[in-house]
């Protein structure tokens, strides 16, 4: 593995994306619109929009950074881009640590974004540290980069990396506790959500919402989402394929 592989990588993906300014603005505005209709929504209701609204302000920038990865690296595979990647001195984990890089990088921006646009302008309340609400943002945007890239290994088509936000991301959204607690869903569900990333990122947002300090279950919540996009990178890296079928 080589650092200056890794940032030729990231340097490439970002120049590339930087053709494609509508796609850009979509990943940066989109969470912020849907937070500002969220906000409306809820008008008459202001508590409801705090609570939902610090779980989703987790929940867009996974959403949003799985499908963009998905379906960038998918089209650089079918390209052939990625086979002649990789027919040069150029490891699988160069390519996806560098991948990731360029990601997270928009990944962190549109976090901050939303984030920003969150806590000013829409008033969001809650007694923690934005920076602490922030963290757990730029993990989920990060875990959403992680999921993209390896589900993408296994879609032959743009049609079908679509396909897997119904199979990777939606039961997630429904077992994260954002429109029940966990803890009354029936059994089997509850213990299929204690294995899920997305309900940590939930109960993160949670805990900055409701304490103003630095709770041990957030720091729990932070290190499992970390842990599984790190290991989400790891299958990446292992099932990427050399040849394009």
């Amino acid at each position: 593995m080589s650092v200056r592989r890794i940032l030729a990588t990231a340097r490439r993906v970002l120049r590339q994306l930087s053709h494609d300014r509508r796609t850009i603005a979509l990943l940066l505005l989109m969470p912020v619109l849907l937070l500002v209709l969220l906000y409306y929504v809820f008008d008459a209701n202001r508590q409801a929009f705090d609570s939902i609204g610090a779980a989703l302000l987790g929940i867009f920038p996974l959403v949003t950074m799985f499908l963009v990865t998905s379906i960038a690296t998918l089209r650089e595979r079918t390209s052939g881009t990625l086979e002649r990647l990789l027919s040069m001195p150029l490891g699988k984990a160069d390519l996806i640590l560098g991948y990731a890089l360029a990601f997270g990088l928009l990944a962190t921006l549109q976090a901050s974004l939303a984030t920003a646009v969150a806590i000013w302008f829409l008033e969001l309340n809650f007694a923690g540290s934005a920076w602490l609400l922030l963290l757990i943002a730029l993990l989920d945007a990060l875990l959403g980069t992680a999921l993209g890239l390896f589900v993408s290994a296994f879609a032959g088509s743009e049609f079908q990396a679509v396909q897997f936000m119904p199979a990777v991301i939606f039961p997630q959204i429904l077992l994260c506790g954002l429109f029940a607690p966990r803890d009354s869903m029936q059994p089997v569900l509850e213990y299929v959500s204690n294995v899920l990333p997305m309900s940590y990122a939930v109960d993160g947002m949670r805990e900055v919402l409701a304490h103003t300090i630095i709770t041990g279950d957030y720091i729990r919540d932070i290190i499992i989402v970390a842990g599984c996009a790190l290991l989400v990178l790891g299958l990446g890296a292992a099932t990427l394929r050399r040849r394009t079928p």
